[in-house]
């Protein structure tokens, strides 16, 4: 694990994996949690929007082809309910990853496969340097 400034609570964070996939799930979980991150996670957008009602997360890494419920039913439920009280990252191995976020509103992606490094920038990226901050989104 890196190391951080004191301002720096990783667990004042909450993230939101929602991946079919049970081997990638649980290694990206791990991964977040090992960075020191809160991880809750979900095999379809059904289990996913349960998630959020309980906990409301403060990203959400959302794959896009699941069973039950996809990415794209997911996103237009959770956008209706919760409007854009957390930011989506499209997760896919589609190689227009770009129209896939874009379809769906997302405030980024990841394409499929990533390495941890370009997990960790992306996490840098949507959630803000200070507990302080998380509590205020």
């Amino acid at each position: 694990m890196r190391k951080l400034g004191p301002m720096v609570d990783r667990a004042a964070y909450l993230v939101l994996v929602v991946e079919d996939d049970d081997c990638l799930r649980d290694s990206i979980v791990m991964a977040i949690e090992l960075e020191g991150y809160t991880v809750q996670s979900a095999a379809n957008g059904s289990q996913a929007l349960l998630a959020a009602l309980q906990s409301m997360p403060n990203l959400i890494l959302l794959d896009m082809r699941m069973p039950v419920m996809d990415g794209w039913e997911f996103s237009k439920k959770f956008r209706a309910r919760h409007g854009r009280a957390a930011p989506i990252v499209v997760m896919t191995a589609s190689e227009d990853a770009k129209k896939r976020a874009l379809e769906v509103e997302a405030q980024g992606w990841i394409g499929k496969p990533f390495n941890l490094n370009e997990l960790f920038e992306l996490l840098g990226r949507f959630l803000p340097p200070s507990a302080t901050a998380a509590k205020s989104l």
